[in-house]
């Protein structure tokens, strides 16, 4: 049928094919078939080996594709849909379901990341808890900024969370940077280290502080051609750098008092353990 165009010009020509039975007999294709005129598609689209269709949509005005994909997702599970029917995404609205689902991993390693580097730049297992414990009045104040905003948590507004990270936790490292080398230089407590660093720090949190969130505001009040995906990081940088700041120049100084007792019971006990192993041995 490959050589002789005459052969697959017309469909009468799979009266004359034979097949071979399981008795080594040629049976004709016709019967056990037939076959008939009518329409269908003039190609079939395959995604890996299946068959497939695309149905693709557009946002209404003012709704978030997270919206769009939730509620075609909810309509989905709704259709009595056979076993052998799967629905999956593509496009954009691919993109934005791994950039979800990638998220929460991309935060936890940026944590992690942060924890080993501060650990080992004070050589302690504590305080890093100390400056990561300022994290959450960010997010909560980002979450917050775009609640009031009435914006999405889009991906771009993700993207703000995570430089928060970054930019938030400076305020505890620049007291609680002090407030170590003031113990270990000059002998002071962790009331009077921790109480220092919060008066001669004061101004510098507050100088890098106001940079940062004024540097955010043209993002967050920006308008015209393409700010609506802008915005977001905008308000979030700008959300969270307000609430952490007022909360963190609080709350610092009293989880660093508490992780300090909590390092000093840590170490009693450890030296008590030493004290208790060397007398077994004596």
């Amino acid at each position: 049928m490959e050589v002789a165009p005459r052969f697959w010009q017309n469909p009468k020509t799979l009266r004359d094919i034979y097949v071979q039975s399981s008795s080594n007999a040629m049976v004709p294709l016709s019967a056990f078939t037939h076959f008939e005129n009518t329409n269908t598609s003039l190609s079939v689209n395959h995604q890996g080996q299946f068959p497939s269709i695309t149905l693709s949509f557009n946002l209404a005005p003012g709704v978030a594709i997270g919206d769009a994909v939730q509620a075609i997702e909810s309509t989905v599970h709704k259709m009595p849909l056979p076993a052998s029917v799967r629905a999956s995404f593509q496009g954009t609205a691919q993109a934005f379901q791994a950039s979800l689902a990638n998220e929460p991993l991309l935060i936890l390693a940026a944590l992690i990341s942060v924890y080993i580097v501060l650990g080992i730049l004070y050589e302690s297992t504590i305080h890093p808890i100390t400056i990561l414990s300022t994290l959450p009045s960010a997010g909560v104040g980002a979450l917050l900024a775009l609640l009031l905003c009435g914006s999405d948590l889009s991906v771009i507004a993700v993207i703000g969370i995570i430089l928060l990270i970054g930019i938030v936790k400076k305020n505890a490292i620049l007291m609680i940077d002090f407030a170590l080398d003031a113990q270990r230089k000059e002998g002071k407590n962790s009331r009077d280290a921790i109480y220092e660093a919060c008066l001669l720090r004061f101004r510098p949190i507050l100088m890098t502080t106001m940079a940062a969130l004024l540097a955010g505001l043209p993002l967050a009040l920006g308008t015209g051609v393409g700010s609506e995906l802008r915005r977001p990081l905008g308000i979030s940088i700008v959300g969270g750098l307000i609430v952490s700041q007022i909360l963190t120049l609080f709350t610092t100084p009293v989880v660093y008092l508490y992780m300090e007792r909590l390092r000093l019971k840590l170490g009693r006990r450890r030296n008590r353990a030493q004290i208790l192993l060397g007398n077994e041995h004596a």
